[in-house]
């Protein structure tokens, strides 16, 4: 039977005043019925032995997910509204927690207690929304379970997150290890069993979360791997190893400096909380001063792996590598593996492609920059990936709605800077809106504030003025704007030749989903602000001396349905593309060129088919990457049309007629708003990018570039 023990302490397993304040922790320990616990003899907070502590805080209530708290507060937490969903720009809280955080909280976790592995919860994760998953996660060598210290905060409001500390002189054999975790998979299964549960493991962690996954092959599980070790026997290090077992304990002390160039990138490590727009002196200033800061840490690995526990490690690796290989077959669980292209330790980028091949259900995103403890280094925030890949999920099935978790402030702010940067800067856009009274003005002030809305506008080649619309309404009015995009964006095959975090992925995280009916209803039915393009692809992927030009179907298809749902229809139109490039190779110029032609049928062979050949031009959507020849960047410029109101016109649905006259002119506010813009944007003193830049040197370079007056 698991023994339980909990508490409450507020500083994190801490022995002395002098500790950092590191959160206060609940923690679940797993083993037999004589298991030694931490006890009250072994851990003192602040003079107070744990066990006095436990007094203090009244009955323990063990529950089934494994979370423990006292009737005091389990009744609070009943009384209490548990959020349902996130605000856009939530605060993630990346950046907040460094690797030097990562060592205060192991220099208490790792004393000696006698104690088996167990799992603890960290408070700073937070209360989770309502019927999160369960995540577990399985450390690597070091075994604190601390692994995740950096992105506590952020999988906290989506995962009740459980984290396993394997004591430093514990030597549970992998087998035990795997009994321990599966039972407490059992449990959670048992408890819930219509929800996923997420086993995230680092390195080691990785081969624990594979053996466990392919002994409980019916119950619905993630894993997410991390550099998994699965590819130990073929470590670069191997020569090393019996250097390390003969080598006399007084150079032990060495061993920690010498694991910490191998297994992470200390740069990477430093610049987790260093913001990226500084300017480069301040930015070199910075990182100096955290390498400087970070030296002292290193020699506290000799207290996390010392020589004996770094030897027992090594055998552990190999027997779970092997067991892990052995057993591959079995594994049915969804699976994300993430790997690292400067891993001095594993070939991690290899295993990782040989992992997508041998499992049935496998996706891979390489992180090419960053070093094998990916988790403690600056770059994408892991809930970031879970999200980016379609992984989070709350039931069986991912539901591109109810499971849509709005981005945070630190991802607005990387996609701004690190992925549309350069179109940000150089497009400068503009953005006009229309009042009841019929007035345009600048900025989003006639879009009306409360949802169900339905943007309908002109589809710019590439679809180049996504970027800047999705980001100013969550800017200016704080509202996440969810786009129908194309299936083929959620096809496997659309995804990055080198498996890395792609733009795909950005669009997915900033709320894109596939273009169906069903997903237009839900959207619809939950108030949603929604972007429909009815030219879709034809108009993104448009021909020579078409830009401009609407390729919208027939048939009223979106009229009928804003109708249903009462909803407020606001046409736009936007410029600029002629602005930022020449079109000068169209699909009919690339079906002229071999090989090339081949690769383009081969591509719209396997497409999803969002619309058959009967819907005239619209339907002949054929996929294909356009050439481009850039020029000196003008400006984009956006309109959006006066509301159009549905709610109360029942007509729309009854009859085609009315649905029809609404659709066309739906469709002539689109034309008319890009016929405004084409005409106004002549008017505009900085449309070239060199007058808005020469505006922003004079003025501060944040200022609001003027405009045209409308």
């Amino acid at each position: 039977m698991a023994s339980v023990i909990g508490f409450r302490v507020s500083s994190f397993f801490a022995s002395n005043s002098e500790n950092k304040y590191l959160g206060r922790l609940q923690v679940r320990s797993l083993g037999g019925a004589d298991s030694p616990v931490l006890s009250s003899d072994s851990v003192v907070v602040n003079g107070a032995s744990v066990g006095r502590e436990r007094e203090r805080t009244g009955t323990l209530i063990g529950q089934g997910n494994g979370r423990l708290r006292t009737k005091v507060e389990e009744k609070k937490r009943v009384e209490d509204n548990v959020l349902e969903t996130l605000e856009p720009l939530w605060d993630d809280g990346y950046g907040t927690e460094t690797v030097r955080d990562y060592f205060d909280m192991a220099k208490g976790i790792v004393k000696p207690d006698g104690g088996p592995p167990r799992w603890f919860c960290p408070v700073s994760c937070g209360c989770p929304l309502k019927d999160s998953p369960v995540l577990l996660f399985l450390p690597g060598m070091d075994g604190t379970g601390l692994g995740l210290v950096l992105h506590h905060k952020a999988l906290g409001k989506a995962f009740e997150v459980r984290c396993l500390h394997i004591p430093v002189h514990d030597r549970t054999p992998f087998e035990g290890l795997v009994k321990l975790v599966e039972e407490t998979v059992r449990l959670e299964h048992a408890s819930s069993p219509n929800k996923p549960i997420y086993l995230a493991g680092d390195s080691f962690g990785g081969c624990l979360a594979l053996a466990v996954a392919s002994r409980n092959p019916t119950i619905d599980l993630v894993l997410i791997l991390c550099n998994p070790a699965t590819s130990f026997g073929r470590s670069q290090l191997q020569p090393l190893f019996p250097i390390l077992e003969a080598m006399p304990d007084g150079l032990h002390s060495a061993v920690p400096y010498l694991l910490s160039t191998i297994m992470g990138d200390p740069m990477k490590m430093v610049t987790v909380n260093i913001e990226s727009r500084l300017p480069p002196g301040q930015r070199f200033e910075q990182l100096s001063r955290g390498l400087t800061a970070l030296l002292p840490y290193l020699s506290d690995l000799a207290d996390i792996i010392p020589k004996d526990t770094l030897l027992w490690k090594l055998k552990l690796l190999k027997s779970s590598a092997a067991y892990a290989n052995s057993r591959l077959h079995a594994v049915k669980a969804e699976v994300l593996v993430l790997s690292s292209g400067k891993d001095n330790m594993l070939p991690s980028g290899d295993e990782a492609q040989r992992l997508k091949k041998s499992l049935q259900n496998c996706v891979v995103r390489h992180f090419k920059d960053n070093g094998h403890t990916l988790l403690l280094e600056d770059g994408i925030c892991l809930m970031t990936v879970i999200k980016g890949t379609c992984k989070y999920r709350r039931s069986r099935r991912h539901n591109f709605i109810s499971d849509f978790l709005p981005p945070s402030t630190t991802e607005l702010k990387y996609v701004c800077d690190q992925v549309i940067g350069f179109v940000r800067s150089a497009s400068g856009s503009a953005m006009f809106s229309t009042l009841e009274d019929g007035k345009i003005v600048e900025g989003l002030a006639g879009v009306p504030n409360e949802g169900p809305v339905l943007l309908v506008g002109y589809h710019m080649l590439m679809g180049l003025e996504l970027s800047s619309l999705v980001e100013r309404f969550l800017i200016e009015k704080n509202i996440m704007v969810r786009g129908l995009a194309h299936p083929s964006l959620f096809l496997r095959t659309f995804e990055s030749a080198s498996s890395e975090f792609f733009f795909g992925d950005w669009v997915k995280v900033f709320g894109a989903l596939p273009v169906t009916g069903s997903n237009f209803f839900k959207l619809l039915s939950t108030k949603s602000y929604v972007l429909l393009y009815p030219g879709g692809a034809r108009e993104a992927l448009h021909y020579k001396g078409e830009e401009y030009k609407l390729f919208w179907p027939d048939q009223q298809e979106f009229v009928r349905m804003a109708a249903r749902f009462g909803a407020t229809i606001v046409p736009f139109g936007v410029v600029g593309e002629d602005d930022i490039a020449d079109l000068v190779l169209d699909y009919n110029d690339l079906m002229k060129i071999p090989v090339v032609n081949d690769w383009i049928r081969d591509t719209n062979r396997n497409a999803v088919r969002v619309r058959d050949e009967s819907s005239g031009e619209v339907g002949s959507q054929r996929l294909f990457m356009p050439g481009l020849l850039p020029k000196i960047p003008g400006r984009f410029y956006y309109l959006f049309g006066k509301p159009i109101e549905t709610k109360g016109r029942e007509e729309i649905l009854k009859d085609k007629v009315v649905a029809k006259e609404l659709y066309l002119q739906v469709k002539s506010e689109v034309e008319s708003s890009t016929a405004f813009l084409l005409k106004k944007r002549k008017e505009d003193p900085y449309r070239s990018v060199i007058d808005r830049t020469l505006y922003k040197a004079l003025h501060a370079p944040s200022h609001e570039v003027p405009t045209f007056k409308p």
